[in-house]
C-alpha cells in the first residue's frame, strides 16, 4: 500500500510539473514528454535507488501541494528532501534550484548543484545553472570555471556563454565581455533560439555600452540574419526575433515577421494588439500614414476602449493636418483615459488649430484641475489666449512657462517657444520686448525664415534699423523666393528705405504670389507705394481694393484728400 501511495502520488506530481514544461524545456533542451520521462524512476537504478526516486518524487509532490496552500517555506522543506534523494535527476535538481533561487536563497541551490554535478556525466545544463548561482553569490572564479564546463559539454546551449558574458560584463571586462559573444557565434549546430538569445546579448551590449552601440548592433544583426524565420514554429520565439529586428532598425524585416504573425495569433489576444502597436510604430517612423491607420483601427476594432489607439490616430491627424479629426480622437482619448495628461495639451493645440480657442482653455482647465503645473500646460495657455486677442493674459502663461522651463527642462526653450513669445508681445505692442524674443529664436534658429521675416518687416514698419529689416527680409525670401509675405516685406522695407520704384517690383510680385481674393494689406502697401511715386490715380485704385478685402480706418482716411 506505501508503495501504491507513493506511485499515484507520483503520477499526481508528473502532472502538476507539467505546468513548469516550458521553463525545464528552456533548461535542459528537453521536450515536455522527456523531461516528465526523466523525472520517472529509471529501470537502470538498482531496487534502493527506484525506492529513493519514488520517495523522491513523493516530496516533490508534497512540496507543490505545500505550494499551492501557500506554505513555501514547508514547500521548500519538501523540495530539498526531494533533491536529496534523487540528486542525480537533473530535471529535478534544475526545476528545485530554481524554486531556491526564486525564494531568495542560493546557498541551498549552491548545496544542490555542488552534489548533482560531482556525479560523472552530469550535463552542462546542471553547470550552466551552478555558474549562474556562483555568480549570484559574487564568486567570479568559480563562476567563471563551471560556465566553461558548461560550454564544453553543451557548446550548442547558450546558458553557459551567457553566464560567461555577464560575469565579464559585470566586472566592467568589456574585451572579455565581447569575446565570449564571438566565440559564441563560431559555435557550429546552434538553433534559432541559441541565435535569436545571443543576438540579444550583443544588442544589450550596445545599449549598455553607447561607444559600443554601432559595433554591437552590427554584429547582433549578422547573428539574427542567419536565423531563418520560415523555420521558427513557435509563435513567442517569432516575435523576439521580429523584436529584434525592430529594436536593430530593420524595419522592412521586423514588419514581415509582425504581419505574418497577425494571421498565426488568436483574434482579440493581448499579443495580437501589442503586434499590431509594434506596426503601426514602424510605419509612423516610415512615414507610411495609411498602414498605420490601418493597424491602430484594427486594434480599436479588437478593443474599443484602447485609448493608446485612439491617441496615435489623433497624432496622425495632427501630421495630416486634419485638426477637426485629431479633436475628435483626442477627446475619445479622455473619455476613455481622464488620466491621459499629454492628450489634453494635443487636444488644446488642436482645438486651438481649428479657432476654437475657448475650448481649448476650457480643456486646459480641466489639465489644471487634475495635474500639476507644467511647461506644456502654461505654453498652450498662452497660445490659446494670444489667439483670442487676450495679450495680457496670453504673457502671463508664457512667462509662468519660460519660468518652469528655466527650472525644469531648459530644452523646452526652444526657438518655437520664443517665436510665439516674440509675436505675443508684438502683437500686445510691446516692440523692445518682441525684439528680444525674436534675436533669442535666431540665435537658436539662424535660418528660420519665418522669424526672420516677422522681425524684419516689424522693424521695416516701425521704420527702426532698416538695415537689419533689409537683411533679415533677404534671408527669409532666399528661402522662400515665392513667399506672398515675404516679397510684400522686401517691398515695404525698400519703401521705407526711399527706393519706392525698387519697391514696388516685390509688392506687384507679391500681388501676384496671394490668394486669389488678394490681400487687404499687400494693396494697402501698394497704395502708399503708388502715392510716393506721384501715381494718385494707381494709389486709390489699390486702397479702395483693399478695404473693399478688409475695411480699415487708416487706409479709409488715405483715400478722403484723394475725393475731394
Amino acid at each position: 500500500m506505501l508503495f501504491r501511495r507513493f506511485f499515484w502520488l507520483f503520477v499526481a506530481t508528473s502532472a502538476l510539473a507539467a505546468g513548469c514544461s516550458a521553463r525545464r524545456e528552456q533548461v535542459t533542451g528537453m521536450s515536455p514528454g522527456a523531461a516528465a520521462a526523466q523525472t520517472a524512476p529509471r529501470p537502470d537504478k538498482d531496487a534502493a535507488g527506484v525506492e529513493d526516486a519514488i520517495e523522491a518524487h513523493a516530496h516533490y509532490g508534497a512540496g507543490i501541494i505545500h505550494g499551492l496552500n501557500n506554505e513555501p517555506e514547508l514547500a521548500l522543506k519538501e523540495y530539498y528532501l526531494a533533491a536529496s534523494k534523487d540528486p542525480t535527476n537533473e530535471v529535478l535538481i534544475l526545476e528545485i534550484s530554481r524554486q531556491f533561487l526564486q525564494a531568495k536563497q542560493p546557498e541551498q541551490a549552491l548545496e544542490l548543484l555542488v552534489r548533482a554535478t560531482a556525479h560523472p556525466g552530469a550535463s552542462g545544463a546542471l553547470f550552466a545553472r551552478l555558474g549562474f548561482v556562483y555568480a549570484q553569490l559574487g564568486k567570479a572564479d568559480q563562476a567563471i570555471k563551471a560556465s566553461r564546463i558548461a560550454i564544453h559539454k553543451q557548446p550548442q546551449s547558450l546558458a553557459g556563454y551567457q553566464n560567461l558574458f555577464l560575469n565579464y560584463f559585470q566586472t566592467k571586462q568589456l574585451p572579455e565581455a565581447a569575446s565570449v559573444l564571438e566565440e559564441a557565434a563560431r559555435a557550429p549546430g546552434t538553433d534559432p533560439e541559441f541565435l535569436i538569445g545571443l543576438a540579444e546579448l550583443h544588442a544589450n551590449l550596445g545599449l549598455q555600452v553607447p561607444s559600443q552601440r554601432e559595433t554591437a548592433f552590427t554584429k547582433a544583426l549578422a547573428v539574427l540574419q542567419r536565423v531563418e524565420p520560415s523555420k521558427i514554429n513557435e509563435p513567442a520565439l517569432r516575435l523576439r526575433l521580429a523584436d529584434d529586428f525592430n529594436l536593430l532598425g530593420k524595419d522592412t524585416e521586423a514588419a514581415e515577421i509582425y504581419l505574418d504573425l497577425l494571421k498565426q495569433l488568436p483574434d482579440s489576444s493581448f499579443v495580437r494588439e501589442n503586434v499590431r502597436a509594434k506596426l503601426a510604430d514602424i510605419y509612423l517612423r516610415n512615414r507610411d500614414r495609411a498602414r498605420a491607420v490601418e493597424q491602430l483601427e484594427a486594434i480599436i476594432r479588437d478593443n474599443p476602449t484602447d485609448a493608446q489607439a485612439y491617441y496615435y490616430l489623433g497624432s496622425i491627424a495632427v501630421d495630416a493636418k486634419n485638426q477637426a479629426q485629431a479633436v475628435d480622437y483626442f477627446t475619445k482619448t479622455l473619455l476613455l483615459d481622464p488620466d491621459y495628461e499629454q492628450a489634453y495639451y494635443d487636444l488644446a493645440a488642436a482645438q486651438v488649430g481649428l479657432n476654437k480657442n475657448s475650448e481649448a482653455l476650457a480643456t486646459l482647465e480641466k489639465a489644471r484641475q487634475k495635474f500639476s503645473q507644467t511647461f506644456l500646460m502654461e505654453y498652450m495657455s498662452g497660445v490659446a489666449w494670444s489667439r483670442q486677442k487676450e495679450y495680457t493674459n496670453a504673457l502671463r502663461h508664457l512667462t509662468a512657462a519660460e519660468i518652469i522651463g528655466q527650472a525644469r527642462d531648459p530644452r523646452r526653450l526652444n526657438e518655437l517657444f520664443f517665436f510665439e513669445f516674440g509675436t505675443t508681445f508684438e502683437r500686445a505692442g510691446d516692440f523692445v520686448q518682441a525684439e528680444k524674443y525674436f534675436e533669442k529664436c535666431l540665435a537658436l534658429s539662424p535660418d528660420f525664415a519665418e522669424a526672420q521675416n516677422y522681425l524684419g518687416y516689424m522693424l521695416a514698419d516701425r521704420g527702426e534699423k532698416l538695415d537689419r529689416a533689409r537683411e533679415l527680409i533677404e534671408k527669409a525670401l532666399k528661402a522662400e523666393p515665392k513667399s506672398a509675405a515675404y516679397l510684400d516685406s522686401m517691398g515695404w522695407v525698400l519703401f521705407r528705405l526711399n527706393r519706392p520704384q525698387e519697391g514696388l517690383e516685390y509688392i506687384l510680385k507679391a500681388l501676384e504670389a496671394s490668394d486669389p481674393g488678394g490681400d487687404a494689406e499687400i494693396y494697402n502697401h501698394l497704395g502708399d507705394i503708388y502715392a510716393a511715386l506721384g501715381q494718385s490715380d494707381k494709389a486709390r485704385d489699390a486702397w479702395q481694393k483693399s478695404i473693399s478685402i478688409e475695411p480699415n480706418e487708416n487706409v479709409r482716411k488715405k483715400l478722403e484728400p484723394l475725393a475731394r
